[in-house]
């Protein structure tokens, strides 16, 4: 067995096919056969033990497999710019699945939920875009999906009929929903022009928006979901790509 970099302690070593392996790359048998055929590469240099050690830090660490380079995460948190027509399920029906737009990776890293791979932090419908949370960490999801933490979601949206200032006060008063015991508030509502609508939620409820205008006496002709917590969706990030959040971004929305 070969150790590889300084280490800081000893649970920063793992060796390479357990590094491959949680990264989502195979099977335990199939990353140790990878790495045997001398196709598994760290700092550029080929490594044909699968037993080696190596240092590696969260976010730094760098490998490639097949030549396919790739940045080492402990969990995954990354976000994507979901465009219109996919759906935020593992089993999707009409439309392609969110995942077909993730890299094979991220797609089949080992967690222990029923389905492999990262999942998303609640969900969008399929003509609905913008700002889609995917991680690997149970106890992050449910913290972004608690109603207990009031984790703030804004979004844009355009009605089909023109707005007026009753609705908006409708909204942030609190509207019922059929199933719902109590009102269901918004915690910020802005109108952006005649038809166009900031609306702010801090629970995550079936189809909430579209009801929420519905119970208001209006419609829902295109919606878009540009922040989560703290984190807003830019131009930078184009309709149906991906990246990972940086340290920072993790720490600000509460995980990591």
């Amino acid at each position: 067995m070969r150790r590889v970099g300084a280490l800081a302690s000893p649970e920063a070593a793992m060796r390479l096919d357990r590094i491959v392996y949680s990264q989502g790359f195979g099977t335990r048998r199939h990353c140790a056969g990878l790495i045997d055929a001398g196709l598994v590469a760290v700092g550029g240099l080929v490594c044909t033990d699968p037993a080696t050690e190596i240092a590696v830090e969260s976010g730094v660490t760098t490998f490639s497999v097949e030549g396919q380079a790739w940045l080492f995460h402990h969990k995954a948190y990354l976000m994507l710019h979901k465009p219109g027509g996919y759906e935020c399920s593992q089993r999707p029906g009409a439309w392609p699945g969110v995942y077909t737009l993730l890299p094979a990776p991220l797609r089949q890293r080992p967690g222990a939920g029923k389905s492999p791979g990262v999942q998303a932090v609640g969900r969008l419908d399929q003509d609905t875009t913008g700002l889609l949370l995917l991680t690997d960490d149970g106890a992050f999801v449910h913290r972004m999906n608690s109603p207990r933490h009031q984790v703030p979601k804004v979004y844009q949206v355009t009605t089909r009929h023109p707005l007026d200032a009753a609705q908006l006060q409708h909204l942030l008063d609190g509207v019922a929903l059929h199933d719902e015991p109590r009102p269901v508030r918004a915690a910020a509502a802005r109108a952006l022009g005649e038809r166009q609508l900031e609306l702010t939620l801090t629970e995550g409820k079936y189809h909430q928006v579209k009801r929420m205008l519905a119970a208001v006496g209006n419609r829902v002709e295109a919606l878009h979901r540009s922040q989560v917590g703290t984190l807003t969706l830019t131009a930078a990030l184009a309709p149906g790509r991906w990246r990972w959040l940086t340290g920072d971004e993790v720490a600000a929305l509460g995980a990591g």
